[in-house]
């Protein structure tokens, strides 16, 4: 890791310090963190990483998971004594948290304080609200947390089907409320939804919160609506969750054999969906595991992407890679996709959980002559690499 060069002293660029944890499986806050640093780098700032993986807690011993983990999860005094060492060696200016789930820890936030260093955490998820981080159990989406206070979650093993691991996350959610480290923050929210449920805890206010969606390069020219294949995508985890479910069943009604759907992604409904698939003689591909560059081809030449999600979400790391290219979204009215998604304009909207309503959102998109045209504006307008690193500009300014 190298200090502040003079470079960077005199161009007044900000040294940066990510902070990420990654899951034992890869997702889109992998992506989001990986774009954001190329980014950052190509104009001009040093950034340093700093990252721990939950894969090392498959090393631990049952002990180690039943004793130390908990205690890590709350406060990590490894990562205090690395924060603080970093910035002090590196002449931090900025330290921007996205995960700390479980190794990393809350105890980053403690570190750069002691340093005076101002920190910006973005949301990723529900997390500081709901220890599932979902918002979503038990086949229905949830906010007894928000309601009537974290307990619940412990009640409903909500993390992991685990009781002990909901309690770490119920006691490391409450412990660092009690200290008002939250208050010390600046946020970064994807959404205005995203904005509005955090805004549920008391200690935040309005305006340490900022809004800045991810972003996705565009490297290719928008296809017409005409020279597009008649086909239609969805790329994401085969779950419930996801609404894969529906969204066969929808293709079922629509009785349009000569319009293919292709799926792309594997998970615990694959077996589920191909029986369902060969036993209604469905135009429907099943391409398993498929490449994010092979996604984003099929998106550029199919009619829309279909995310018939059940829950909130986060965003969406899809939905901008299919605005890239000009392809519009089918989505559920719920959540954060509800809120990206405007209805006529980047693509329609229907009534989560409807078989019936989803058929008729796939039909009506036909009747928008110009969406596509419109799509791609909308990405131009917010979604593009330099209007997200002007927006990232103003967040650090601003802290």
């Amino acid at each position: 890791m190298k200090k502040k060069n003079s470079q960077n002293e005199k161009s007044g660029k900000q040294n940066i310090l990510l902070v990420h944890n990654y899951y034992q499986i890869p997702g889109g806050e992998d992506t989001v963190v990986a774009n954001e640093k190329k980014m950052l780098e190509e104009h001009g700032h040093e950034v340093l990483l700093y990252s721990r993986n939950n894969a090392e807690i498959r090393k631990m011993s049952k002990m180690q998971k039943i004793f130390l983990l908990p205690f890590i999860t709350v406060f990590n005094v490894r990562t205090f004594r690395d924060i603080r060492k970093i910035i002090k060696d590196n002449n931090v200016d900025i330290v921007h948290v996205h995960n700390t789930l479980n190794l990393i820890s809350p105890s980053v936030y403690y570190a750069a304080r002691s340093c005076k260093v101002p920190i910006v955490q973005t949301i990723h998820n529900f997390r500081f609200i709901c220890p599932n981080a979902t918002l979503y159990r038990d086949g229905h989406i949830c906010e007894d947390c928000i309601e009537k206070g974290l307990v619940c979650a412990v009640r409903h093993n909500c993390y992991r089907g685990s009781k002990i691991e909901t309690l770490a996350c119920v006691i490391n959610a409450k412990l660092h409320r009690l200290t008002g480290i939250y208050k010390k923050l600046r946020f970064v929210c994807l959404t205005e939804f995203n904005k509005s449920k955090l805004l549920s805890l008391n200690q935040i206010k309005n305006s340490g919160i900022f809004i800045k969606p991810n972003f996705a390069k565009c490297d290719g020219k928008m296809i017409p609506r005409e020279k597009r294949e008649n086909q239609f995508v969805f790329a994401g985890r085969l779950d419930r969750l996801k609404g894969i479910g529906i969204l066969l069943r929808a293709w079922k009604e629509m009785g349009d054999f000569s319009v293919r759907l292709i799926v792309c992604g594997t998970g615990p409904e694959e077996k589920w969906c191909k029986d369902f698939v060969s036993e209604n003689h469905l135009n429907v591909e099943m391409k398993g595991f498929v490449s994010n560059e092979e996604v984003r081809k099929l998106l550029s030449n199919s009619k829309a992407l279909i995310l018939p999600t059940q829950w909130y979400e986060g965003f969406p790391m899809s939905i901008v890679e299919a605005y890239s290219v000009g392809t519009p979204v089918i989505c559920s009215d719920l959540g954060n996709t509800g809120s990206i998604v405007q209805e006529g304009i980047t693509g329609c909207k229907f009534r989560a959980g409807s078989v019936e309503k989803l058929r008729d959102a796939i039909r009506r998109l036909a009747t928008y002559e110009h969406i596509y045209d419109t799509t791609y504006r909308e990405f131009e307008m917010k979604y593009t690499e330099e209007k997200n690193y002007e927006m990232l500009l103003r967040i650090y300014e601003s802290v």
